[in-house]
């Protein structure tokens, strides 16, 4: 018997003992029988609404698909709806015109959450309706301002979230603004960093210890950087994501290349299932991953007009394919090597200010990376799932102090070898370029190696300069004196 029907037997009985129940002969009053059963009736009644509310709801929940939730993101160029559904499901969409409206059909579906929060402003959706088809599926309209066009797909379950079914509403190309075309400039440039703030949107990320997403840590790590970059002369940042919300990873690069960025950014927070796990990281393209790039570059054919090695470069598409070949192998290989020439430094300055998981430059094939004409970095910047990092890079003092580290690596290595049409180029030739900053002040983990490196000089000329007799002979708050 199970516990239901056990609960409703109890109560007829119950019900059956009670109001058989007869009044005491010698007294008008209730007989204490009657009303002890009358109070376990109702507290069994009670039970069984709440038994049957429960059923009810899993009963619907095993005929229908329920949609509980719907989350709404807006990027540069499209609008992503995201319905939380209870299992995979099937559906439909097409668009109606005067006035424009999106429809989508979900079969065997039913919502139990609301649209009623959504923030519509700034959105092409005016409205969100909803209502029952054909008995079994549930229709959901979208009322829109201006014509879109539109994707939908579905997601499997994740670490974060269930099934999911995702609308994109892409923005009208007509209404677009459309780019202001600028003379060509006379004399050198600015050097050009894209920082890429990792995951956004849908994506949280790694979910940091005692709350948080990595998402989040990574775009406030990349505004700073940003920040520092645009307030030094000779430098201009593009952040590839301003906001919440996710680009494709082959997007994010292909970014980067529209604004000719001559060096890639992406940055991270690390996660792992063992929260003892801590320490920062910076990743290069392995050399595998170079070789599958290499191959996927000469196959597709919208690869082919591209210019490698930026403006002024060489297009592929007058080039046989064993020509074609040999340039984009020649491009990667010094694409890789720049990689790891400017990851050791950012690397160098973030062990200044956080433990190191490795003490060189790692190697993976991570999408973002192959950009075969763009050196590019991923920077973990330590792991959120570990308490004391998840702290630290939830701080706004520790996003500040990482993104300056960034910064100090990556001018240190583009003062080391600036590309030649830029103004740091310049100043270099010039003898007016300032490499190295007069003095240091040595802060916790420095080791005296790491100064070397990072200002680009032998250790033998940082003791010499500071009459250092032994490289441990060095103290935090110590002023070094940096020699030019």
């Amino acid at each position: 018997m199970s516990q239901r029907t056990g609960t409703v037997r109890r109560i007829l009985d119950l019900l059956s003992a009670a109001f058989t129940s007869k009044k005491s002969s010698s007294s008008n009053e209730v007989d204490p029988v009657f009303s002890v059963g009358r109070r376990r009736v109702v507290k069994q009644l009670s039970i069984l609404a709440v038994g049957i509310a429960s059923l009810k709801a899993q009963v619907a929940e095993a005929v229908y698909k329920l949609i509980k939730n719907v989350r709404l993101w807006r990027s540069p160029d499209k609008t992503r709806l995201v319905f939380d559904v209870s299992d995979a499901v099937e559906h439909n969409k097409f668009h109606l015109s005067n006035p424009s409206r999106l429809v989508i059909d979900v079969d065997g579906a039913r919502l139990s959450g609301s649209f009623n929060s959504l923030q519509l402003k700034g959105t092409p959706i005016q409205k969100i309706r909803h209502g029952a088809r054909n008995q079994n599926d549930l229709r959901i309209v979208l009322d829109l301002s201006e014509k879109v066009s539109s994707e939908s797909f579905l997601l499997k379950p994740n670490a974060t979230y269930g099934h999911r079914l995702v609308v994109d509403l892409f923005d009208d190309e007509d209404r677009k603004p459309k780019p202001v075309v600028k003379q060509k400039p006379v004399g050198y440039r600015d050097i050009v960093v894209a920082i890429d703030a990792g995951h956004g949107g849908e994506d949280p990320g790694a979910i940091g210890y005692g709350g948080g997403y990595e998402k989040h840590v990574t775009l406030a790590i990349a505004k700073e950087l940003a920040a520092l970059l645009g307030r030094e002369k000779g430098f201009r940042p593009v952040l590839v994501r301003t906001g919440d919300y996710y680009i494709d990873l082959r997007r994010r690069t292909q970014i980067a290349r529209d604004n000719k960025a001559d060096l890639f950014i992406s940055i991270h927070a690390d996660g792992f299932k063992d929260r003892r796990a801590k320490g920062a990281s910076v990743f290069a393209l392995s050399r595998s991953g170079a070789t599958s790039e290499t191959a996927r570059w000469l196959a597709q054919k919208e690869n082919a007009s591209d210019q490698i090695g930026g403006e002024g470069g060489i297009s592929l598409g007058d080039k046989d394919d064993v020509l074609a070949g040999v340039l984009l192998d020649l491009s990667m290989t010094s694409t890789l090597s720049s990689s790891l020439e400017v990851g050791n430094k950012v690397l160098a300055n973030m062990g200044g200010i956080n433990q190191l998981h490795k003490k060189q430059v790692e190697q993976a094939g991570f999408v973002v990376l192959k950009s075969p004409d763009i050196p590019s970095i991923l920077v973990e910047t330590g792991f959120i799932t570990n308490p004391e990092e998840a702290r630290k890079l939830k701080s706004r003092s520790h996003q500040k102090a990482m993104a300056k580290a960034i910064f100090n690596g990556t001018k240190s290595w583009f003062y080391k070898k600036p590309p030649p049409d830029t103004l740091v180029a310049k100043w270099k030739q010039d003898g007016t370029l300032k490499t190295r900053p007069s003095r240091y002040v040595i802060k916790p983990g420095d080791t005296l190696s790491e100064i070397a490196d990072q200002f680009d000089i032998s250790m033998n000329d940082l003791k010499r300069a500071n009459r250092l007799s032994s490289a441990n002979n060095i103290r935090v708050g110590q002023v070094l004196v940096i020699p030019n």
